[in-house]
Formats: structure tokens, C-alpha cells, sequence
């Protein structure tokens, strides 16, 4: 197990050295290479398959396999969300949309006066062009899942919230659908104001709390 576990070491160890710290052409931050991330994850977690389905005498072996095997898949799962996350930057810059990293997932998040009016569900002439730019790199980046979130705030009943989230979560979906994006790959919920990411005391945290989010994760 000695010369299994050095194996191992040495390779994850060498994949996120390779990478390095890159730094982010948007913020300035520095931050770890999320394909780097991937690679030695992927690394990782095929160093302990190979482990494991060779013998004794082969476990070694079978783990420097598995490591360069899951290094590659996970390195290039990295590398298609780094690109994605690229273009997303590229194209929604002054929209008013951020778009964070969550490891192999990128949030656009979506504030209210960005899409929809007080209590309506029909999108905005400023939501479609964000969302126009938004369908055009799913349309590029086809192994990517878009699962649209609708969230509100806490005035009105949590009935009429859960419903009015949904119906504009439906509206996202439905106008990404309408320029080309496949059906398949979009799924919508409301979650109504059970989500708050501010505080509903303030007319600032309402503000907040009222958004869309589309969060784009890997196919497979």
C-alpha cells in the first residue's frame, strides 16, 4: 500500500503543480486552474478504481492507469467549463448578469430589473438580448445542462411567489428553447421566496432575492 499511496500522491502532486495558479482576466484574482481542479480529481478518483480492480500483485499498476485515465476526463471536463465560462463572461460584460464558478458549474444569476416587472412574468426587451447572448453559447457548448431557477421575494402569499417563480422560470426556458437551444438539455423550477440570498427586511434584500438564476452543469 506504500508504493500505492506514493504513486498516487506523485501523480495528483504533479497534475496541480502543472497547472499552477492562473489568474482571472476578469477580476485579477488569482485562483487554481478549475481545469487543473478537475484533472486531479478526476486523477484521484481513478487512482482508487484501478486500485481496486486489480490484485495484489497489480494494484499498483492498476492505480498509475486509472490515475492518467481519470486525470484526462476530469482535465477536460475543466477545460470545456473554463472555455464556456470564457465566452459567458465575454458576452454578458455591462449586462448586469454575474456569472460565478462553483467547480464544474457556472452561475448567471439574473436580478429582477434585469428581466421581469413587478410581479410579472413576460420577459423584458433587456432580458431577451441577455438571453439571446446566453443561447448562443449553449448553442456552441452542447454537453452543458441549463437548469433555470426562478426566485422571488416574501411579499405577496408563498402560493402566489411559488407560482409567479415558476411561470418566469418557464419563461427563461421557453425563450432559450425558441432560439435553438435543444429542450433536452433545459429544465425549470420556481422555488417561490424559499431561497432568499438576502435579507427580506430591506427593499435592497428584496431586490436581491427577485432573480432568475441558470445554472450550467456537464451533460455527463
Amino acid at each position: 500500500m506504500n508504493k500505492l499511496m506514493q504513486a498516487v500522491f506523485a501523480i495528483v502532486l504533479g497534475l496541480s503543480v502543472a497547472a499552477c495558479t492562473t489568474t482571472n482576466p476578469y477580476t485579477g484574482e488569482s485562483r487554481i486552474s478549475k481545469t487543473a481542479g478537475g484533472a486531479g480529481l478526476g486523477a484521484a478518483t481513478g487512482a482508487v478504481i484501478g486500485a481496486i480492480a486489480g490484485g495484489k500483485s497489480a494494484r499498483v499498476e492498476g492505480a498509475l492507469v486509472g490515475a492518467a485515465a481519470g486525470g484526462l476526463i476530469g482535465g477536460g471536463i475543466g477545460n470545456y467549463m473554463d472555455r464556456q465560462e470564457a465566452q459567458l463572461r465575454s458576452q454578458l460584460q455591462s449586462s448586469g448578469v454575474s456569472v460565478t464558478r462553483s467547480g464544474n458549474q457556472i452561475v448567471l444569476n439574473m436580478p429582477n430589473d434585469v428581466t421581469f416587472a413587478v410581479g410579472q412574468a413576460a420577459l423584458s426587451s433587456r432580458a431577451m438580448q441577455v438571453l439571446n447572448s446566453v443561447a448562443l453559447v449553449a448553442k456552441e457548448f452542447q454537453q452543458t445542462r441549463l437548469n433555470v431557477y426562478g426566485h422571488t421575494d416574501n411579499t405577496g402569499s408563498a402560493q402566489f411567489n411559488l407560482q409567479l417563480s415558476q411561470r418566469r422560470a418557464d419563461s427563461v426556458s421557453n425563450y432559450l428553447y425558441n432560439q435553438g437551444v435543444n429542450g433536452a438539455r433545459i429544465s425549470a423550477a420556481g422555488y417561490g421566496l424559499s431561497s432568499p440570498i438576502a435579507s427580506n427586511a430591506t427593499e435592497a434584500g428584496r431586490a436581491q432575492n427577485r432573480r432568475v438564476e441558470i445554472i450550467l452543469s456537464p451533460l455527463n
